[in-house]
Order: structure tokens, then sequence, then C-alpha cells
């Protein structure tokens, strides 16, 4: 009886964390700070959101050149360099310095010594320095509702990407900026993409569209 007490008031808790931030969230559009990195890349987190799963439902196959905006410290860039292999190329981009270096040591582990296919890029999701129709997906993971001027980004996205390059977004009820699909997917059609398909459920799903 206890035990089930404890959980309902941890339950409520979370709850309230949850609406409290999306309610600072509602005002205040920001980064992911450097230091729930370690949250963000946990064993939790990747058994709630499994990376393999959502980089396939991302699209991503061997030989690409991939894009991740807001990388972080790496939850889901590892498996994307893996999915990609040695012929492709996953540029992992972040405006927070320190998620980067994070990340760079995150690389450093001996599990991933055979990852060689990643560069890491601190730069903003508006300023994308890479040549235009020059990638083949880019993908964002818990990141798109965090940048305040989404058409601004959407367009520098469209500028990097092939022609039928694909577009892919994934969200996580858990996070205090979580969209319904429907928000995602009328912010990203008015930018010009297409959408193609949707996969996941409403606690975790993903998106993805079309550059035309």
């Amino acid at each position: 009886m206890i035990a089930i007490y404890i959980l309902l008031i941890t339950l409520a808790c979370i709850i309230l964390w949850l609406i409290l931030v999306r309610l600072i969230r509602r005002f205040a559009k920001f980064p992911a700070p450097a230091f729930i990195g370690r949250f963000l890349d946990s064993s939790l987190r990747r058994r709630l959101q499994p990376p393999d799963r959502i980089i396939a439902d991302s699209g991503i196959r061997a030989g690409m050149k991939i894009l991740e905006v807001g990388c972080g410290s790496g939850a889901f860039t590892i498996a994307a360099a893996r999915a990609a292999g040695p012929a492709g190329r996953v540029h992992a981009l972040d405006i927070e310095e320190d998620m980067l270096k994070q990340f760079e040591r995150k690389l450093a582990r001996p599990e991933n010594s055979d990852i060689s296919n990643i560069e890491l890029v601190n730069k903003s999701a508006y300023e994308l320095p890479f040549k235009d129709d020059s990638l083949d997906l880019v993908f964002m993971v818990t990141v798109f509702q965090e940048i305040p001027d989404k058409q601004r980004a959407l367009k520098e996205i469209q500028r990097v990407l092939k022609p039928s390059g694909m577009l892919a977004i994934s969200e996580w009820l858990p996070d205090p900026d979580y969209p319904w699909k429907s928000t995602t997917r009328r912010q990203v059609e008015k930018a010009g993409f297409i959408f193609e398909r949707f996969s996941g459920n409403l606690w975790s799903y993903t998106v993805r569209f079309i550059r035309p």
C-alpha cells in the first residue's frame, strides 16, 4: 500500500513538473542545456526511445550523407553512423559547444573505436555549413520544437537537401516540447516539404518528409 502511495505521488510530481516546464517553454525557446546531456544519452533513455528504431524509422541507409540537427551528446548519432556505414557520413550539429565536448568524450570510448564517419559541427540550424543540394537526409530527435524560427530553419534544411532528399523528425511524449503529430506535419508542410510517412505511436513517433 505504501509503495503504491509513493508511486502515485511520484507520478503526480512528474506530471506537475512537465506541466510547469511546458508553460515555461511556451514563452521561452532555448536549446537543451549541456548539463542534461547525461540523461539524454542515458541507458534509461535508450530503453524508452531505442536509437536503432528511431534511426530505422528515419530512413537512414548505408552510404547516405546525413545531417543530425541538435545532436546533443550523441544519443542517436552513433546508431546513425553505424547505419550509414563506412561509405556514409554523419554531420552531427549542435549549437551548444559543451554538448559536443560530451560527445567527443563518448566517441573516444573503446566501444566506439569503430566509428570514423562522424563530423562534429558547432553551428546554428539557421546557418548550415553545407553546399546546396548536398545531403541525402536530415534528422532531428526531440529538437524541432526547440527552434524559435522553425520556418527559417526548414528553409535552410531544404536548401542543403538534395532534390527528393528526406527530412525526419522524431518526438517523444516525456519531452516538455512534445507536439502532436498533426502539429509537426502542419509546420513542416508550411515550408514546402511533402509528407511521406508516419511511424510510431503517441509515446514516440517519427514523421518523414520529402524535399520536392
